[in-house]
């Protein structure tokens, strides 16, 4: 039925979990001419290959429609069914919440890296702390509600272990009476700056800050403490610096951003404490937060409601269920031990809740001797600067070409029916040499996505496509040039 009542260029993919039900529809009907035009697509049951496919799906989630549907008897009669069905749900809005955010959200982050570059250089990075934390026994800590529970028990006997937490948790840690080992900012936006409406300057001096360097420049510019750059995915890291330093996958939550940091750095074991992912009354934050003051119903109407471990109904937004389900995804696959230190929040799959007690009880709030010093003196070191690469200004070259294209299309658009098949490769030679160099894909890519977007809605190739280019490679040709001027661009080109 789907096949036949939508148009060629729309793909159907199909994910069966049940290899003898697929042989059986595959033996029923003759599928063929659709698999040879390239319009369905058969998936096998496994994660990975259905969150590639989304993934491919680019396009179709920024200038078309993804539409998924499941087949209700199938759902009833077997618990895989269901189980797919929800994996498939999951990877779609995971992938929507990241597409959007990198849509809306790429000029800022690479923006701030270009204007961190060169004090990222100046401060250092974190390439010798890989496997510095052998041994250690490091606790992250979180805002949520349990922070006031579980920190005053932490700070009455801290033992020896590692504390992190995030840069806006600071305030909440301070006020259960911790000072963590180092602090981790990943957020872009703007709302950070509202961190230092709480912060104890002195306090916070001698903490250092590990910072993703798509950071706002002018938050770096207000913490008092040591600074330590990192470069993630996404930006100039994935692009130029992935074979020179360490570039981490930081997906959208600090904690998650944590997790995996002390994991590639070699902890041995990882308390989550204010872990939340949720709440339930009229608190959503610890004490200190800058969000703590939030009004809980505003977020409630438009959340998520979940069940925590004893039945109780509680609140979440799909940023935190998209952060739950990273960190439990992960906790699968980094090979960590991960113990929840529980406050009624959501259920951390994977992890092994217990309380403050039993967890010294057992001996498990403690580290291998030496462990803390090596890590705490790797991190002292990791402040220090890095040599800085040069790169060739490119500019002049690409605002020759790119003229040279339009003055090609005008000639091409004066008879436009004609020259179709013509415009059609411009349009696809401009969008392959918009991706060409490393250096400037990552800041192009909304210029980059808004050409193939021309070209994917079909429009009829009047001059007003030719206006909608003009615009954006103006744009890029604005773009170009602030690359080379905050990464001080010019002599010969260094590879990266």
């Amino acid at each position: 039925h789907v096949l036949v009542n939508t148009p060629n260029s729309h793909k159907v993919l199909v994910l069966e979990p049940d290899p003898l039900m697929l042989l059986a529809c595959l033996g029923q009907t003759d599928y063929r001419p659709f698999l040879d035009i390239k319009k369905l697509f058969f998936l096998p049951p496994d994660q990975n290959m259905l969150v590639d496919a989304v993934r491919q799906a680019e396009l179709q989630f920024l200038f078309g429609q993804i539409n998924l549907r499941l087949d209700k008897p199938s759902q009833q009669a077997s618990p895989e069914y269901s189980r797919w069905g929800r994996l498939a749900r999951e990877t779609l809005e995971n992938f929507s919440v990241e597409l959007a955010t990198l849509r809306l959200r790429q000029d800022i982050m690479v923006g701030n890296e270009l204007g961190n570059f060169q004090r990222a250089m100046a401060d250092g990075g974190i390439d010798d702390l890989e496997g510095s934390a052998q041994g250690l026994t490091a606790v992250i800590l979180g805002a949520g509600p349990s922070l006031g529970r579980f920190g005053p028990e932490l700070a009455a006997n801290p033992g020896n272990v590692l504390y992190a937490t995030a840069l806006q948790t600071l305030p909440a840690v301070q006020a259960v009476g911790l000072t963590p080992h180092f602090a981790m900012a990943i957020d872009y936006s703007d709302g950070m700056l509202a961190v230092f409406d709480r912060l104890d300057r002195q306090w916070a001096s001698t903490i250092p800050l590990l910072y993703s360097t798509k950071l706002k420049p002018e938050v770096l510019a207000r913490y008092p403490g040591p600074t330590i750059p990192f470069w993630t995915m996404g930006g100039l890291g994935t692009f130029v610096f992935k074979d020179r330093h360490k570039v981490v996958d930081a997906g959208g939550n600090v904690s998650v951003t944590l997790l995996r940091f002390l994991a590639w750095c070699g902890a041995r074991r990882v308390f989550l404490a204010g872990q939340d992912f949720a709440w339930k009354g009229e608190a959503t934050h610890a004490a200190g937060h800058h969000a703590s003051g939030d009004d809980h119903r505003i977020v409630t109407t438009h959340g998520v409601t979940l069940k925590n471990a004893t039945g109780e109904t509680i609140h979440s937004t799909l940023s935190y269920v998209t952060a739950l389900r990273d960190m439990e995804k992960d906790i699968r696959e980094l090979g960590l031990e991960v113990f929840n230190l529980y406050g009624d929040g959501a259920v951390i799959t994977g992890s092994t809740p217990m309380d403050v007690a039993e967890a010294r009880n057992l001996s498990l709030l403690e580290s291998a001797p030496g462990a803390m010093e090596r890590f705490v003196q790797t991190l002292e070191r990791a402040h220090s600067p890095l040599p800085t690469p040069r790169f060739q200004s490119r500019s002049g070259q690409w605002g020759a070409s790119l003229r040279a294209v339009v003055k090609r299309l005008k000639r091409l658009f004066k008879h436009p029916e004609r020259n179709r098949k013509e415009i059609v490769g411009v349009f696809q030679q401009v969008h392959a040499f918009l991706r060409q160099d490393p250096l400037y894909l990552p800041y192009l890519y909304n210029e980059i996505m808004d050409v193939a977007g021309l070209l994917h809605k079909g429009r009829s190739f009047d001059p007003r496509l030719l206006v909608d280019l003009k615009a954006i490679l103006k744009r890029v040709q604005t773009k170009v040039r602030h690359v080379d001027q905050c990464l001080g661009a010019s002599g010969e080109r260094v590879a990266a």
